[in-house]
């Protein structure tokens, strides 16, 4: 998880929006190209460019369809889980920041900033980690507990 956060750090640092950051760092889970998920979030950043959604959080977003969808494209058969655990992201999110508005997660209105873009990325990709992909978070963790030994 720590070397998740580390990239998608150092790829918002280079450039990349919040959504970018946080979908990208999951690409390998999903098996899909990093250029592509690139491009996908192009979109999403700076809160879908009006301050509003949380990039990092329609990154978060992004994922969990690209994780949970069955592409089944002529029965739509995962649409319900895939909306129930959005709405557990969300609220996951919510419960830790007060809110998944990016103006009001910077303070533009009231000048005291809830999380940094940063911290909402890093939130995005551990909540995302935790409940998305648990077996691969829980192993990434058990990696680095035995490189510690």
């Amino acid at each position: 998880m720590e070397e998740r956060i580390k990239r998608a750090m150092e790829n918002h640092k280079k450039g990349y929006s919040c959504s970018q950051a946080v979908a990208c760092a999951y690409c390998d889970l999903l098996g899909i190209d990093e250029s592509l998920l690139f491009k996908m979030s192009e979109g999403f950043g700076l809160g879908m460019g009006a301050m509003d959604t949380c990039g990092a959080v329609t990154g978060m977003f992004m994922v969990a369809g690209l994780a949970n969808s069955s592409g089944d494209l002529e029965h739509c058969n995962t649409k319900p889980s895939t909306m129930k655990l959005v709405g557990e992201l969300r609220k996951a999110f919510v419960q830790k920041n007060q809110s998944v508005v990016c103006r009001e997660l910077k303070g533009v209105d009231t000048k005291k900033p809830l999380r940094s873009c940063d911290g909402c990325i890093e939130d995005a990709i551990r909540i995302a980690g935790e409940m998305i992909f648990p077996k691969e978070c829980k192993a990434e963790n058990m990696r680095k507990d035995e490189e510690k030994k």
